[in-house]
């Protein structure tokens, strides 16, 4: 346990040095499971992902279509609102980008609304999630994404707070303004810069 905690501090003293620490932040050697609601059954002959708003036609993708979608891997920092950072997590999954070819999205769009099971959304502009860190993970450090952390597929936004890095994703609706998703409605920064430390709607944007 002693070098357990000797070799998180000395991580993260270079982590900061290197300015990826965010201020008020931690660095973990684990992945704390933290989520709204209960962990919900996968069942892949009825999952399926819907494209809507601002867009030519809505699209409906099965799970062999979303599977068969490109995919590539992205190396991360990732920061919790609950303070917490990991660094150099391994993606794999379908970039935002490629799942944006299969509509016509209309030049108005500016935010998506992230939908998620049982009913959960995060807003997200549009211009952080077509960076190419923005993915649809299916896989984590080369294992499939447990259960508890987002499977089958988990929205991946490295650069806001892990509340955006949606699990258990369903779709995504394009939208000409900003409006606020679950945790923004309770009182969560619309965007979530860590290293601006936008936690609360209190906080500046």
């Amino acid at each position: 346990m002693f070098f357990e905690g000797n070799e998180r501090k000395e991580r993260e003293q270079e982590m900061a040095r290197e300015g990826r620490l965010p201020p008020g932040q931690s660095l973990t050697l684990k992945w704390p499971i933290l989520h709204y609601g209960s962990v919900p059954r996968f069942d892949p002959a009825r999952w399926d992902f819907r494209i809507a708003g601002l867009v030519d036609k809505p699209l409906r993708l099965t799970w062999d279509e979303f599977n068969r979608l490109p995919m590539k891997e992205v190396t991360a920092d990732m920061h919790c609102v609950t303070r917490w950072s990991r660094f150099d997590v391994r993606w794999e999954g379908v970039p935002f980008t490629e799942v944006m070819k299969l509509v016509t999205v209309k030049p108005e769009a500016r935010y998506v609304m992230v939908h998620a099971e049982q009913g959960y959304t995060a807003n997200v502009p549009l211009d952080d999630l077509v960076r190419h860190t923005t993915l649809f993970a299916l896989r984590h450090n080369g294992e499939p994404l447990p259960a508890d952390h987002g499977y089958p597929v988990r929205l991946v936004v490295p650069q806001l707070y892990a509340w955006k890095s949606v699990k258990w994703i369903r779709g995504i609706e394009f939208l000409p303004q900003d409006a606020p998703g679950f945790w923004e409605q309770n009182g969560y920064h619309m965007y979530g810069d860590p290293f601006k430390e936008q936690r609360f709607d209190s906080d500046p944007y």
